[in-house]
């Protein structure tokens, strides 16, 4: 914003705070918009529900007995709570609380611990619903439920790729995630009971996926029945009080403000860049490029990829789309893959050292045994899995498009 303002004072002078700002203000009031704050409320209600709890249970009596079963668990949950919510904090710090733990306390290698917690938390804002994808639609018109569907084939795999990549390190060194002694697992009736903990979590999706992807609601309608599915889950575990109500309100309207004024100074910065020609000569630069379309796409990919180790997701994104949306026009690509593409590389920002979100949510928890270049160093591997994944997306177009396709 102080960018903007100033910029625009030296190009255009004071009359800029009148003609140019209230157009980024009424940005705001996009009905697109009014699902993220509905999705931060559903997300922190779950925080304190007591879901994460039961399905970590759930998990750990069906999983610590095969070697990196509780980190390949911490994944498959991840997952769920990430259908559920769309944030990547949500996930992180649940399973970091819960899991960490009892994975260090269980011998595993504390590196492949953090790292399964962080990549399971990154699955939040990939697999529907999803801010970041919220904000990409805002700017481009897209079909929210057609984003929304594109990701989740892509978050899918990535989470099916990350657990086969801690169970092939398990086999291979058993050392860093060896199973619990045959003495202390469950017994099945247990393990049959504890999937109760399961039928809430189910709903809730249901609830929210199943209205988007079946036209019965809005993504945005689908915000508010997924907060209120929250509410009622977090009722039925008898944690809704004053006291837990009054946190949620309180924590979620710190994030809602965060998200929008992000979306305020990306989109101030972007109105600069457009003004002063930015926008035009990056979009001459990469068209006269002696390469492909793909070759073109990939050329954005890395600039968001570097992009995405120094700046936060909603940033990332107000800035290149205004940018990028433009030449994908003119090389005639499709927009929602293009979209997709956009978002999950930002996305994946949110895992890269050294400013990536993720990682500062785990060390937020402040385990005195984990340093920062143990963060750096435990996450990499999940990385490359991702890059993997956006790459496949790249080549192969319809593993993103079919579902959009096929559905909406």
């Amino acid at each position: 914003m102080i960018v903007s303002v100033m910029g625009f004072l030296v190009f255009i002078g004071p009359q800029a705070l009148y003609t140019v700002f209230p157009p980024i203000f009424d940005s705001l009031v996009k009905d697109v918009y009014l699902a993220i704050p509905l999705f931060v409320l559903m997300a922190s209600i779950l925080e304190i529900s007591g879901i994460g709890v039961r399905m970590y249970d759930m998990m750990y009596k069906w999983m610590a007995g095969i070697k990196g079963g509780l980190a390949i668990g911490t994944i498959f949950i991840c997952t769920l709570i990430a259908a559920m919510t769309g944030l990547s904090g949500t996930g992180t710090l649940i399973m970091g609380m819960l899991a960490y733990p009892e994975m260090t306390k269980r011998g595993y290698d504390k590196r492949l611990a953090m790292g399964s917690i962080m990549a399971g938390g990154m699955l939040g804002p990939l697999i529907p619903p999803s801010l970041p994808m919220i904000i990409t639609a805002g700017l481009t018109g897209i079909s929210v439920g057609k984003i929304f569907m594109a990701g989740m084939l892509p978050g899918l795999m990535c989470s099916l790729f990350f657990m086969a990549y801690i169970g092939v390190r398990s086999v291979r060194k058993p050392s860093l995630a060896p199973p619990i002694p045959l003495t202390e697992r469950a017994n099945w009736r247990d393990k049959i009971s504890s999937l109760v903990g399961l039928l809430l979590p189910i709903f809730l999706i249901v609830l929210v996926l199943g209205g988007i992807y079946s036209g019965a609601c809005t993504p945005t309608e689908a915000g508010a029945v997924g907060a209120s599915g929250a509410l009622i889950c977090a009722a039925i575990y008898r944690t809704l009080n004053w006291r837990n109500l009054y946190s949620v309100v309180t924590k979620s309207l710190g994030l809602i403000i965060m998200c929008f004024w992000l979306v305020l100074g990306g989109s101030s910065f972007s109105a600069l860049c457009g003004f002063v020609g930015v926008n035009r000569f990056i979009t001459d630069l990469i068209i006269n490029l002696q390469i492909s379309p793909l070759g073109i796409v990939a050329v954005m990919m890395f600039i968001i990829f570097i992009m995405g180790m120094f700046m936060e997701t909603a940033a990332i994104l107000l800035i290149v789309v205004p940018v990028f949306i433009p030449i994908a026009v003119k090389l005639g690509i499709d927009i929602l893959w293009i979209c997709f593409l956009i978002s999950m590389c930002a996305i994946i920002g949110m895992l890269t050292p050294p400013f990536g979100y993720v990682l500062f949510y785990f060390k937020g928890l402040g385990y005195k045994d984990v340093s920062i270049t143990d963060i750096y160093l435990s996450v990499w591997g999940f990385i490359w899995i991702s890059v993997f994944v956006l790459v496949l997306c790249m080549i192969f177009p319809e593993i993103a498009l079919w579902l959009p396709r096929i559905t909406v």
